[in-house]
């Protein structure tokens, strides 16, 4: 069974308290949210969580949001969150087109990009994560000293992502080819479900950190 065919999932997710039902009403308001003003962290597509969850363990002084659109693979991450509950993490279930209706301007400190749907065709280019369209979104709420992380293992979707940079206005911090082979990089990175699974098959895993 695919897993974004669940049956009664959406059901599930209304139901629970680490889902923000209404988000939209809450742009601008998401300290208000977590009850503090530490920094917010999205993860944008973040299929079964363990990526963000694993963080926001280990950094109880940010506030993340995952971000995910396919309720069966959200309510993944909501069952880690009934297993071990954490105070600064929530989740959405939205399109990512819809982010700048959900954060206000500045109001989100880094975004992580993980394992993305590539959208192959040239004609859905403008429905890649990391493509310039989704960059100006990503420039509307990202604060001024902001980044984005962004991993795959897809060199044409990674050959892509760093086309786009240029001509929406961001720059290249840093990036890597084979993530799992640099030291630097490395430090303290967390393995998403997909990463674990593509390095252990010896596929490579590319990286940037963005910045304008």
């Amino acid at each position: 069974m695919r897993l974004r065919n669940i049956s009664g999932s959406r059901e599930l997710i209304a139901a629970s308290d680490y889902v923000i039902h209404e988000p939209q009403e809450h742009r601008g308001g998401w300290g208000e949210i977590f009850g503090n003003d530490h920094p917010i962290r999205i993860e944008i597509g973040m299929g079964k969580g363990r990526f963000i969850v694993e963080l926001a363990g280990s950094h109880p002084d940010i506030n993340y949001v995952g971000i995910e659109k396919y309720s069966s693979v959200l309510l993944r991450g909501i069952q880690k969150m009934e297993e071990e509950p954490l105070d600064n993490l929530y989740f959405i279930r939205m399109d990512a087109e819809e982010i700048t209706s959900v954060f206000g301007p500045g109001e989100v400190d880094r975004i992580y990009l993980n394992f993305s749907d590539p959208w192959p065709k040239d004609r859905h280019a403008k429905r890649r994560l990391p493509s310039r369209e989704f960059l100006r979104r990503y420039d509307e709420i990202l604060k001024r000293d902001g980044v984005i992380e962004f991993k795959t293992d897809n060199r044409e979707l990674f050959q892509f992502a760093l086309d786009e940079l240029e001509p929406a206005g961001w720059h290249l911090e840093r990036m890597t080819r084979d993530l799992h082979h640099d030291e630097e990089m490395m430090r303290d990175n967390v393995m998403t479900e997909y990463e674990e699974r593509f390095s252990s098959m010896g596929n490579p895993i590319y990286k940037y950190i963005i910045s304008r």
